[in-house]
């Protein structure tokens, strides 16, 4: 990634090839024999806190060819695709605080049609403004204690956070065959509304 080009991109990017990088060796996958393959990125991001601040609507001069790779949450998936030369579906997804589950869905149905010969599915989110705390403030939305407290009758909001998780994943099978260790198996996936 050129200087220039590196200047407009959001650290979100940036965290995902990182955390790529740490799932394949992780998984025993070397980089070298991905590329090319139908392997399919999935991942969940909503913010746009960095492409917010370096937003140049008062100074077009600032804008170029970068501009709008570097911060659109649509080019998250695509940037690993085309760095590891992965040739599966490349999607990002943007169902607020169940985008990385929705991406680790969608990348099971990937496996399980064919369609996809391994997945790499995960999330990112890198807090940088407080426009959004702001925002959940004044509907009341977060924790006034500052603390999850998922599924329970005290739960009282949620608590924001950031960082990146990526998971390799690939048919049960083909792991065994491959002499993979195996953290965990994906028996059914599901998404729902509301």
């Amino acid at each position: 990634i050129s200087p220039r080009e590196a200047h407009h991109l959001d650290p979100q990017q940036r965290l995902l090839l990182e955390t790529v990088g740490g799932a394949l060796e992780d998984g025993g996958q070397p980089v070298r024999d991905l590329a090319g393959t139908q392997t399919g990125v999935f991942v969940g991001v909503s913010t746009t806190d960095y492409a917010n601040l370096q937003s140049t609507i008062h100074d077009l001069r600032g804008i170029d060819a970068h501009t709008g790779t570097g911060g659109a949450t649509s080019i998250v998936a695509n940037r690993i695709s085309y760095c590891f030369d992965l040739r599966g579906p490349s999607i990002a997804v943007d169902t607020a605080c169940s985008s990385s589950l929705v991406a680790v869905h969608l990348a099971c149905r990937s496996l399980w049609s064919g369609e996809s010969a391994l997945a790499l599915a995960g999330g990112v989110n890198v807090i940088i403004s407080a426009s959004h705390f702001v925002a959940f403030s004044a509907a009341t939305m977060l924790s006034p204690e500052g603390r999850c407290k998922v599924f329970d009758a005290g739960a009282d909001g949620f608590v924001r956070s950031e960082g990146a998780g990526m998971v390799l994943l690939k048919p049960l099978a083909r792991a065994i065959a491959d002499g993979d260790r195996v953290y965990a198996v994906v028996l059914a996936t599901g998404v729902n509304q509301d």
